[in-house]
């Protein structure tokens, strides 16, 4: 076991939230260690990355376009395609973190086995090969889209083809000539139904609930920020859904259930093929899989298909395996946190990128991690435990009325309103923090966090 000689933090995580945590630690002057399971920086975005829960298929390119994806302190190259690929990410990663010199920083192959609160403060971080290290803060950033996530209840009978999770679809080649259901109607979804669409037999999307598609592109062009950004705005989500359905049109009049909420009251799917591959017959849809049948399929309106292969794009758990379960758990994927960074009862401890925006991470995670430099520092502090309580049910309240209630938005955020909140209480914290008394130990005002009560 290593002894702290000082104030130190662990990032658990070099995805692209760990590293933006990184930085924020680098630029306020906190001494920190990162841990990353893979051999490379860039998380999910990595095609085959080494940690082997990354979910990176061989076409994946961002569902948000280029102007929403970068760190505002390291913008994405003005020459890459407006949905960069995730090839381009992860030379975008790698850069940021290169830039910000945070390789010196981040033990790679180096995976985190069990997180533990130490008394009077602080935490036991135990990692893989044995060693024990003690540090003050523990920043959390090991992602939320990496637990696959199956249906539940699992679908009853015995299937004898091909039963997957999206987590492990790579390339469409072993679907040739084969009869495909996919399951959902997320982004993943969409983009497996349709790259099957031209190799497969048969191509059945088979759907829950129904959603508004966004295409990629608006009447030539992907969507500009402006007009992104007036979904944070009930008239604007209006307008929107409107120009959505006179470009593209409606998956309902395909087939697909209609949407039983409102255009931007749920994550939306963003898809610049599904709307032609549905019109031109090539995927089918179905209900709910009501039960397998070995080599076929039976569907709750009672049809009955052969099928060979079943892809479930049914989300993901959150999950945090270093931790124990009575210190924190996501239960069905519901997160209390103030500003979805902190646990008012857990001192010390923060999550970097735990939130699903209407728009990217990487802004947010940026954000995130200054405002935890400014907190470990003093220039920031934290409203009292009682305040953050408050606010935390209060975002919940706001939660439960702007997005439907499943567990793909129990994290849900709007990025214009995140983005307003936080700033506001950043500058709110450094009120604060002015406002301590003058002879406060600054060591103890980083490492409690206090507040005036």
């Amino acid at each position: 076991m290593t002894a702290s000689k000082g104030p130190r933090a662990c990032v658990i995580g070099a995805g692209s939230a760990g590293i933006a945590a990184c930085a924020g630690l680098k630029g306020a002057g906190i001494d920190f260690d990162c841990y990353e399971k893979s051999d490379r920086v860039g998380g999910l975005w990595v095609f085959d990355n080494p940690s082997g829960v990354a979910a990176a298929y061989r076409t994946l390119s961002s569902n948000a376009p280029k102007g929403y994806m970068g760190y505002k302190d390291f913008p994405l190259s003005a020459d890459l395609p407006a949905y960069p690929s995730h090839w381009d990410f992860a030379r975008y990663f790698d850069d940021y973190a290169r830039h910000f010199g945070l390789h010196e920083h981040i033990r790679f192959q180096t995976e985190v086995t069990h997180v533990s609160p130490v008394a009077g403060g602080g935490f036991e971080v135990s990692l893989a090969d044995g060693r024990t290290e003690v540090y003050d803060y523990v920043l959390v950033a090991n992602g939320h889209h990496w637990d696959a996530r199956m249906p539940e209840p699992m679908f009853p009978g015995t299937f004898n083809g091909t039963l997957m999770h999206s987590r492990d679809y790579r390339d469409p080649v072993f679907m040739a000539d084969k009869n495909v259901v996919v399951v959902g109607i997320g982004n993943s979804a969409v983009d497996i139904a349709s790259e099957a669409a031209h190799l497969a037999d048969n191509t059945y999307l088979s759907v829950r609930r129904g959603a508004h598609i966004m295409p990629k592109f608006l009447f030539g062009m992907a969507p500009p920020n402006w007009m992104l950004d007036s979904a944070s705005y009930k008239p604007g989500r209006v307008v929107l859904g409107a120009l959505v359905r006179l470009a593209s049109g409606r998956a309902q009049d395909y087939g697909v259930p209609a949407p039983d909420h409102s255009f931007g009251g749920a994550h939306p799917t963003m898809s610049a093929t599904i709307m032609d591959e549905l019109r031109l017959g090539r995927i089918k849809p179905k209900p709910p899989i009501a039960e397998l049948l070995g080599d076929k399929v039976r569907f709750v309106d009672g049809t009955v298909e052969d099928v060979d292969v079943i892809v479930c794009a049914t989300g993901y758990r959150i999950t945090f395996p270093f931790f124990d379960e009575s210190y924190f758990s996501a239960p069905d994927n519901r997160v209390a946190l103030y500003h979805r960074v902190i646990d008012p009862d857990r001192p010390g401890l923060f999550f970097i990128g735990l939130c699903q925006p209407l728009g990217a991470i990487q802004p947010l995670a940026e954000l995130q991690g200054k405002w935890i430099g400014a907190l470990l520092t003093g220039r920031c502090a934290l409203p009292s435990t009682e305040e953050m309580r408050r606010g935390i049910e209060a975002d919940q309240r706001w939660l439960r009325k702007r997005f439907i209630n499943t567990t793909r938005h129990t994290v849900q955020v709007d990025h214009n309103h995140y983005v307003r909140a936080l700033r506001r209480e950043m500058r709110a914290g450094e009120r604060r923090a002015r406002r301590l008394e003058p002879g406060l130990n600054s060591s103890l005002r980083r490492l409690r966090l206090v507040s005036p009560q």
